[in-house]
């Protein structure tokens, strides 16, 4: 059986006595994109920093083909790891050119092939002929692009990538995640991305762990984070959202404020109990006969959809993504229906 190319077993991790990460496991197999997914001080920052070196563990280990990094009393240097970083300020050098900086780690290598390895860098990531150009005269994304290829220069095994987006625009963040996504599977490497923004982890990752309080609450692909969240967190972070209160009156039916709902799942609660109910914005949809009436409390326009907070009869506030030619103003009443899936319910 193939050991994967990481595994993290048990890893505690301390910052001034505290704990910052705790009894952690993680394996990453060759080729995947994992992201880290959390909120600030969630500890994602800090298993980045232990997997490159610059964080010792308290407890438990760090293997890189199958090969022990780190372990508490002994952790492996950070350039003996095979390792590249993507950092969020970029870390690149000013008064370097785009090659000087590229080939920063190479130094070890004659002047022709670190020229030939900083073209071949520029090709992938798509700067071609700026090599001679300085930090200064490229913008936010330009400079991604190099310290992405910085990080690519000396055939790492791994590639960390921490916020790496963070300071770019919207528009030029979305662009640039997938971009980077592509050129890390084009080249078959191997990538960890640590970040807050949950629209960045589902563009790039293959599998996202979502982390709260030094702990993997659930990792997984987005869709199913978003339509089979493990537990409330991880419902609340993910996605948009509402929680209705309702009754249990089988495993898998719920009495709700918006009627009584049947899903595709059965829960093991006992009939009576007490339950959140889930709403994405998706389980309710416009319909001009629907059973439920509602008026508009707000409303957001976005390009093809538009998100409207709607109050139902019972004063009951929910969230719905209507088709924007079902243009509505504050005030106006609507009606819906519910397009329950997956309904996902959680015990009060």
């Amino acid at each position: 059986m193939e050991h994967p190319l990481l595994e993290l077993k048990q890893i505690e991790c301390r910052h001034r006595g505290v704990i910052a990460v705790e009894n952690l496991n993680l394996h990453v197999n060759q080729g995947d994109l994992v992201c880290l997914l959390g909120p600030s001080g969630c500890g994602k920052t800090t298993v980045l920093r232990a997997i490159a070196g610059f964080q010792p563990v308290n407890a438990g280990e760090i293997r890189l083909r199958d090969q022990r990094i780190s372990y508490p009393g002994y952790t492996l240097s950070p350039e003996k790891r095979r390792i590249g970083m993507v950092f969020q300020d970029y870390a690149l050098f000013p008064h370097m050119d785009v090659c000087g900086n590229i080939t920063f780690g190479l130094r070890h290598l004659g002047k022709a092939e670190c020229k030939r390895i900083a073209n071949e860098m520029l090709e992938i990531v798509g700067l071609n002929g700026m090599g001679d150009r300085y930090i200064h005269e490229l913008s936010g994304g330009q400079q991604q692009r190099v310290a992405l290829a910085r990080a690519l220069a000396p055939r790492p095994e791994l590639i960390l990538l921490d916020e790496p987006f963070s300071n770019l625009d919207i528009e030029m963040r979305e662009r640039l995640s997938n971009e980077v996504r592509g050129i890390l599977k084009q080249q078959g490497i191997t990538g960890i991305l640590v970040t807050h923004d949950q629209h960045e982890a589902f563009a790039m990752g293959d599998q996202i762990g979502v982390m709260s309080e030094g702990h993997i609450l659930q990792r997984d692909t987005a869709y199913n984070l978003y339509h089979s969240p493990a537990n409330r967190f991880v419902a609340d972070f993910i996605g948009q959202g509402v929680f209705v209160r309702g009754t249990l009156l089988s495993p898998d039916t719920v009495k709700t404020p918006l009627g009584t709902i049947s899903g595709d799942r059965a829960y093991e609660w006992e009939p009576g109990s007490e339950v959140e109910l889930l709403l994405r914005p998706d389980d309710i949809v416009y319909d001009p006969d629907g059973p439920l009436q509602a008026s508009v409390q707000q409303r957001a326009f976005k390009g093809a959809e538009i998100l409207y907070t709607l109050k139902l009869e019972d004063e009951t506030e929910v969230l719905s993504l209507f088709p924007s030619h079902h243009d509505f103003a504050v005030g106006d009443n609507v009606t819906v229906d519910l397009a329950l899936d997956h309904m996902v319910v959680f015990p009060l």
